[in-house]
């Protein structure tokens, strides 16, 4: 559609009719004296006489033309605008982060499938995430593996099929053989920085205990809990091992209910895929609908308008002008 951003400028039009009105033309009377001889005394006098000024007055034409070109030019000040049709964007309220434990550990035989048979703990942990992301259309999601350190596969992206294929191909042992929980929720903290949506979510899967990080996982949950991020965490694995491949379930409990997140723990396919289907719920899908209206500006017709009818008047009447004078002499 169309219209006008400034419409309160329609109000200037009768302007120069205020202005006429408030400061009328100045006419000055001077005493004068006819003498029927004048040019004779002018004569005597040695002087020559001029014609005296005479303002005329305005034709109907210009001042109908002078009247159009000030509606048009008032006009382009008000800035005619053509509105396109609106169009919408939807913006992720929530940025998810996925950190998966890629220690030696993870590649144990002893997780039982959905058919009750035992396979790779890494196995049942790439099929349940990447159902979740799948579920997760609009969120952005970034991905961490953590072994003897941190590192980001992928930063916070809409490109889901993107963080799939990544999660295919995670291996146990890529990342080394130990597992780094605190240095995880470090750089999970440091991710989130750039983050400016209202809810931040990290998922924590590990299958044993914190046993190569520079930074206490207890210190990195306060930290968290200050940048507001909300920490699930989920263990999965043998909970009656023992030494390095041990499950540290206190750590793990208390990093989800210091930050406001929950803890579980999945003891075979089917659990595990419940608890990511419990994460989703927990964490419904929230976006925010941006609407904007494109505008082309029309100003610049109307001003053009204005400016070729009033030169396109003045050159008419100065050319009309000049051929009656050449015709007269």
């Amino acid at each position: 559609m169309y219209q006008l951003d400034l419409p309160w400028l329609l109000f200037l039009l009768p302007l120069p009719l205020v202005v006429h009105w408030l400061f009328p033309p100045h006419h000055a009377a001077s005493p004068s004296v006819r003498l029927p001889f004048f040019e004779e005394v002018a004569k005597a006098a040695g002087v020559t006489p001029a014609r005296g000024s005479v303002a005329p007055r305005r034709s109907r034409s210009q001042v109908i033309v002078e009247t159009i070109a000030w509606g048009l030019l008032i006009l382009a000040l008000a800035r005619p605008q053509f509105v396109e049709p609106p169009l919408e964007k939807l913006e992720p309220q929530r940025d998810i982060l996925l950190a998966l434990d890629l220690s030696q550990s993870m590649d144990t035989r002893d997780f039982p499938g959905a058919d009750g048979k035992p396979e790779a703990r890494v196995d049942a942990v790439r099929r349940t995430v990447s159902d979740f992301i799948e579920k997760r259309g609009s969120d952005r999601i970034g991905l961490i593996a953590f072994g003897d350190a941190p590192y980001p596969l992928a930063p916070f992206t809409m490109d889901h099929s993107l963080v799939r294929t990544l999660v295919a191909s995670l291996l146990p042992g890529i990342a080394g053989p130990r597992t780094s929980l605190g240095d995880s929720l470090g750089l999970a903290i440091r991710m989130f920085e750039k983050a400016r949506v209202p809810e931040k979510v990290l998922i924590l899967l590990t299958d044993g205990n914190d046993t190569a990080s520079k930074m206490p996982p207890l210190k990195a949950a306060e930290i968290a809990k200050a940048k507001g991020i909300i920490v699930h965490t989920i263990g999965i694995g043998d909970p009656k091992a023992t030494g390095e491949e041990k499950l540290d379930i206190a750590t793990l409990q208390q990093i989800a209910a210091k930050t406001g997140g929950r803890y579980f723990f999945g003891s075979d396919q089917p659990s595990l895929g419940t608890i990511y289907n419990v994460l989703d719920a927990i964490t419904p899908q929230d976006q925010k609908r941006l609407s904007w209206r494109p505008r082309v500006e029309l100003f610049q017709w109307p001003l053009a308008m204005a400016f070729s009818l009033l030169s396109g008047w003045y050159l008419l009447t100065g050319l009309i002008g000049f051929t009656r004078r050449r015709v007269a002499t």
